[in-house]
């Protein structure tokens, strides 16, 4: 399938999920994260949900890195020039939401890609190969072509994969790993 119907397709299908469902289907997705073998690392970008979009509820997540006592970095969008800054999520960390209602740090400690070792990458769809397909601008596959290249990506997603992407870009960063409801994918 191309990228444009599967967006089109997802988006349908998260937008029939109940408050309840992503509740359930978010904290089933932490709890197979829990069997990754990727506690050794330190720095964990992970992303903040958009509610709107009926995104993973990644609070879940957030905990279990927060228990590990991990380094956990979140992103500021500039969507003039497609490109993300990282911070360090602390105690006195601000968030609001931007003009697409994404929420994000106001400032902090900058972090730069090539520290960061773990990145939980939002998606609509993926598939059996580990290509993903986001909302369409870019931003993640900027960002994770700018980290190290030993840094583990891994894909978040409500559904099962797709059998495959059709329309896949050079520029396309592979996932590592996809996490959903009911295990792990690994690629």
């Amino acid at each position: 399938m191309l990228k444009k119907e599967l967006r089109a397709k997802y988006k349908a299908l998260r937008n029939h999920l109940s408050e309840i469902e992503i509740e359930e289907k978010s904290l089933a997705i932490a709890n197979e994260i829990i069997k990754l073998t990727i506690w050794e690392k330190t720095y964990f970008h992970i992303f903040l949900p958009i509610e709107e979009q009926k995104e993973i509820n990644t609070e879940f997540i957030l905990h279990l890195l927060a228990g590990k006592d991990k380094e956990i970095v979140i992103s500021k969008s500039n969507f003039a020039t497609r490109e993300m800054t990282h911070f360090l999520l602390t105690d006195n960390t601000k968030i609001k939401k931007n003009e697409y209602n994404i929420p994000e740090p106001v400032d902090g400690l900058e972090v730069p890609a090539t520290k960061i070792d773990v990145v939980f990458v939002p998606l609509l769809a993926f598939d059996k190969k580990g290509n993903r397909v986001g909302y369409g601008k870019g931003f993640y596959d900027k960002f994770l072509a700018d980290c190290k290249p030993e840094t583990i990506k891994i894909g978040l997603s409500f559904f099962a994969p797709e059998e495959q992407i059709s329309d896949v870009f050079e520029s396309d960063v592979l996932l590592d790993y996809c996490v959903t409801p009911n295990g792990v994918w690994a690629f």
